[in-house]
């Protein structure tokens, strides 16, 4: 049965959150603050805050510097994951992962499913790695947010989850960038 080894030492992550919306603020960002809430009494650093608006070039450029930053170890963005013509957060971050995490969609998918119903069709929450950074972008409504850490986030980011976790592979995400080329 999954759970947490309370005989391994729990490992903290820096973790940043964006928010991608043309009308949030941050007195008025109950996603954000959501996950922010939750990462830190999970005993998890934020690394970083930020919001920008439903533009691709604004949402990729604060993914990118977070990417690069090397303390940074997880990205979580909320917001723009719709259907109207504004979201754009998929389209901004996918072309930066490295590798997709499928898995991710579907089970988030699978939780929403049971706090929305049918409505969770109208999210394309999506996840992946990029320069050793996990990245996850989730929609834009403290609902959601909630579902995907708890039912998710909160598990996968403990290292002290069993069977498995992410934190434990953290170190390995990198290893095609210190492998030989093939000589021909």
């Amino acid at each position: 049965m999954p759970g947490i080894d309370e005989n391994l030492p729990f490992v903290p992550l820096t973790i940043a959150v964006l928010t991608v919306s043309d009308t949030r603020g941050e007195t008025d960002d109950r996603s954000g603050n959501t996950l922010v809430e939750r990462l830190t009494k999970a005993g998890h650093h934020l690394g970083g805050r930020a919001i920008v608006p439903d533009d691709v070039a604004a949402i990729r450029g604060k993914v990118q510097s977070w990417i690069l930053d090397p303390a940074i170890d997880v990205i979580i963005t909320t917001g723009g994951t719709g259907f109207t013509g504004r979201d754009v957060t998929p389209e901004a971050i996918e072309l930066l992962f490295e590798k997709r995490m499928d898995g991710f969609s579907a089970l988030f998918h699978r939780i929403s499913f049971d706090t929305i119903g049918t409505s969770t069709i109208q999210s394309r929450a999506t996840a992946g790695v990029a320069g050793a950074t996990f990245i996850f972008v989730l929609p834009g409504s403290p609902g959601a947010c909630k579902d995907a850490w708890d039912g998710i986030l909160a598990g996968q980011l403990d290292y002290r989850h069993r069977p498995c976790n992410f934190v434990e592979i953290m170190p390995r995400l990198n290893e095609h960038l210190k492998r030989e080329k093939i000589k021909a």
